[in-house]
């Protein structure tokens, strides 16, 4: 919103409104003001949580300090979401679809995960909402972000024309780059050639005809993806700080991923896919780390406040989304490996009791507990030994991301 009155302000050569064109400065200012935001009013927010008795029921799970967690105020995602979205309206390009596409993401949820939030506080229900309906939402966002990346008209990519490079009028030299041109394209990590179009997979049909219907195999693909990783954040969501924690790492690695995708300059020395107009992801990056940092201030054990589904399943959804925006899918199982090791986690450790359990009547054991960071709980950990560790192997994780930019 502000980056609008600064262009028209910049018109009458007002020192300094030209600051505003360059993403750097308004990431900046995005992530300053978001850490402001769920520093200063996230005090006020855990506060009005309180008094409303909006605390965390706790099963007894039989985990050391479980209990004295009794009454913590949950729902905190409203800070992520708030601290969030007011940098992001104010410094990002609102006509750009891929802010839009981030903004409903985070909306859409956001509800979604306090409805259940809202039936486990006030209607004292520990389920929650459905589990159906979580997943109906998850897939109902999957479904218009599938829609909208192969639809929309502003959704493409530039493929290299040639090693020449071309003269702007001031003088300047950039990289030569096709037109813009409607694609199923997504990187594939560690190959040389490392473009992968999900067109291929549409076997026994001609070009043309692959191009035209390969939606029914990537609409479905980017579903998966959502559900997928939101229910990851959502089930690491479970000690102080580790989810947040680990979303900021995760978030910091694709703001370096859109900075370099939206770069003509960088994405011809990098040799990677040019994506224009996704510079503007950085910003909403910026902004998502800095609300995270920020939550993770109250967050950090002892927890003053528990993010809840509100938080857990709306860093999932969006960390899905900009995944799929910057077409790093491949990268998700590394990227969100703490994810995927506690989503995995719990679906071994089902299936193999009900396998024992049919097969010996009765049920054994992979792990001692489920999701993983439990499994430690019950070694005897403690919550803050388990983060930090979490946290060294999510660095370790990114860093391995960011070599495959070259390393091919």
């Amino acid at each position: 919103m502000l980056n609008y009155v600064m262009e028209f302000l910049d018109q009458y050569n007002i020192p300094g409104m030209g600051l505003y064109k360059y993403i750097s400065f308004r990431a900046g200012m995005s992530i300053l003001l978001s850490l402001f935001i769920a520093l200063i009013f996230g005090k006020k927010i855990i506060l009005f949580l309180r008094r409303k008795q909006m605390g965390e029921t706790v099963r007894d799970l039989g985990l050391t300090g479980q209990k004295e967690k009794e009454g913590t105020p949950t729902m905190g995602g409203i800070i992520i979401i708030l601290a969030t979205l007011i940098p992001v309206l104010l410094f990002s390009k609102l006509d750009n679809v891929y802010i839009i596409l981030l903004v409903v993401s985070m909306v859409w949820m956001g509800i979604i995960g306090f409805l259940d939030d809202y039936i486990k506080v006030f209607r004292k229900n520990k389920e929650g909402l459905k589990g159906i309906f979580k997943v109906i939402g998850q897939i109902g966002l999957g479904l218009f972000i599938g829609g909208m990346m192969f639809f929309h008209p502003d959704i493409t990519i530039r493929q290299k024309a040639s090693n020449e490079h071309i003269i702007m009028e001031n003088g300047r030299s950039i990289p030569n780059f096709g037109q813009p041109e409607k694609a199923t394209k997504i990187t594939i990590p560690l190959f040389k050639n490392n473009e992968f179009d999900y067109q291929t997979l549409m076997i026994g049909m001609d070009a043309e005809k692959a191009k035209e219907y390969v939606w029914l195999i990537f609409i479905p693909l980017v579903v998966l993806i959502v559900v997928a990783v939101s229910n990851g954040a959502n089930l690491t969501d479970g000690i102080d700080g580790l989810a947040a924690g680990t979303s900021v790492i995760i978030v910091g690695t694709l703001a370096i991923f859109a900075w370099i995708s939206g770069n003509i300059i960088l994405s011809d020395y990098l040799n990677v896919m040019f994506l224009p107009n996704t510079g503007e992801v950085v910003i909403f990056s910026a902004a998502f780390m800095g609300a995270l940092i920020g939550f993770f201030w109250y967050n950090t054990y002892p927890a003053q406040v528990f993010m809840g589904d509100t938080g857990s399943l709306t860093i999932g959804g969006v960390i899905a989304v900009m995944a799929i925006i910057l077409r790093k899918e491949m990268l998700i199982p590394v990227l969100c490996g703490i994810f995927l090791v506690e989503n995995l986690s719990v679906m071994l450790q089902v299936v193999w009791f009900k396998y024992t359990k049919k097969k010996y009547g009765e049920g054994r054991r992979i792990f001692l507990m489920s999701p993983l960071h439990h499994h430690y709980q019950k070694k005897g950990y403690h919550e803050s030994k388990i983060v930090n560790r979490f946290f060294i192997i999510g660095v370790i994780l990114a860093i391995v991301c960011i070599i495959t930019l070259k390393l091919r």
